[in-house]
């Protein structure tokens, strides 16, 4: 039996990931022991009100803290951009590369691994969004590094699996084979549906093959028609498959993500993604992106022709927005950032309070803004934290 502490979070509502509790989160040695009465001997940690919920989950984290995922990328930049996210609440996320060269894929392939062998804090695996994408549908990836899916480039993943905790790959049904998309899956990769311009059969044939998700629901995919639904269509039909979806009241209408969450049935769920690119945490105006200006103008990034490229939103934003201009509840609001993803990604050790977990969790105000974030137990800097809020007690009365 451990003898460490047994620490006590009260002052708060706690939020598991599914269900609310009015009582206290204990934790030892880093992880939860239970949500329940504190018992008499134990150290209290006062909280002041608002919520506690499980870290948030980002499966689509392109960059953040002046870093992009790219050319430039090694273990200590990784580290760095799963820092700057956790001070808006993110314990587990995603680094995603979009279409690169062969040599830019094999190195943050290789940092990911660095980063998982050297336990990175908040690090979770890799999304890979392309080069296997669909030219008509590329948005802001370079079309000079689109092609479809070699023998190579499963290899590449397969082996990449073996040592990541999880690896997300998007593509387009256009660029892979449903027999490529089967062997992805057997060797634990997750595949996505994105930047695809397939009609609702071809989707469907892909999520028969085995892709479980679709990156960025209703953006740079085929639409909702009235003679063929498109991507977005056979990705709110097949039960089985999660969508992910950026709530900046920009890429996508909140009235459409109404219809969405409203249409979507089944064990897949839609949850929230930032597609935060490297002015994450910063107050930078302008990026670059293969050679080309970002622009961050009225909340969001466009290229000089006025196309998005990635969203100006951290997480706890995309939270915010979901409760308030969609009009979610809280707890529907959270577990879209947190038991969904987790969930939609394999990932069962993340996205809950409960028992055994890490205990990584998030507390919030009354206007879900992160007021502290802890990761495995240890406190981390937020965006707006006030380290005089916390009161602590050892051996306190409980």
């Amino acid at each position: 039996m451990s003898t460490s502490p047994l620490i006590a979070f009260v002052g708060a509502r706690i939020f598991d990931g599914n269900d609310w509790h009015e009582s206290a989160l204990l934790v030892r040695d880093g992880k939860v022991e239970r949500i329940g009465p504190p018992p008499d001997d134990c150290r209290l940690v006062h909280v002041p009100g608002g919520c506690i919920a499980p870290g948030y989950v980002d499966l689509q984290v392109n960059g953040g803290g002046g870093h992009l995922v790219g050319a430039r990328t090694d273990v200590e930049q990784l580290r760095a951009i799963c820092a700057t996210h956790a001070r808006f609440g993110v314990t587990a996320l995603l680094p995603t590369l979009i279409t690169s060269s062969t040599a830019v894929l094999e190195q943050v392939l290789d940092a990911g691994i660095a980063a998982s062998r050297q336990g990175v804090p908040g690090f979770l695996g890799l999304h890979i969004e392309g080069p296997h994408l669909s030219v008509a549908r590329k948005g802001a990836h370079d079309p000079g590094h689109i092609r479809p899916m070699g023998e190579d480039d499963v290899v590449r993943l397969e082996r990449a699996r073996q040592v990541l905790p999880h690896l997300l790959v998007t593509v387009a049904p256009e660029s892979v084979t449903p027999e490529q998309i089967a062997r992805l899956v057997r060797a634990g990769v997750v595949v996505s549906l994105g930047h695809t311009d397939a009609s609702f059969d071809v989707a469907l044939t892909a999520f028969r093959a085995g892709a479980s998700m679709a990156t960025h629901l209703f953006n740079a995919m085929s639409q909702i028609g009235n003679r063929d639904p498109g991507v977005a269509g056979a990705a709110l039909h097949y039960g089985a498959v999660s969508a992910g979806l950026i709530a900046d009241g920009i890429h996508v209408h909140p009235e459409t993500v109404r219809i969405a969450l409203t249409a979507k049935a089944g064990p897949g769920r839609i949850f929230l993604v930032s597609d935060s690119m490297s002015q994450a945490g910063t107050d930078i105006e302008t990026l670059t992106l293969d050679e080309r200006t970002i622009y961050r103008r009225d909340g969001a990034l466009r290229l000089a022709d006025g196309k998005l490229a990635g969203a100006d939103l951290t997480l706890d934003r995309a939270v915010s927005n979901a409760h308030r201009m969609v009009g979610l509840d809280t707890g529907r609001a959270l577990a879209m950032a947190t038991s969904d993803p987790a969930a939609a990604l394999g990932a069962a050790d993340q996205g809950s309070l409960r028992p055994g977990r890490p205990a990584s969790f998030v507390l919030l105000d009354d206007d879900l803004r992160v007021r502290q974030t802890w990761l495995a137990g240890s406190p981390v800097e937020a965006a707006s934290i006030r380290q005089k809020d916390l009161h602590v007690n050892v051996h306190a009365e409980c």
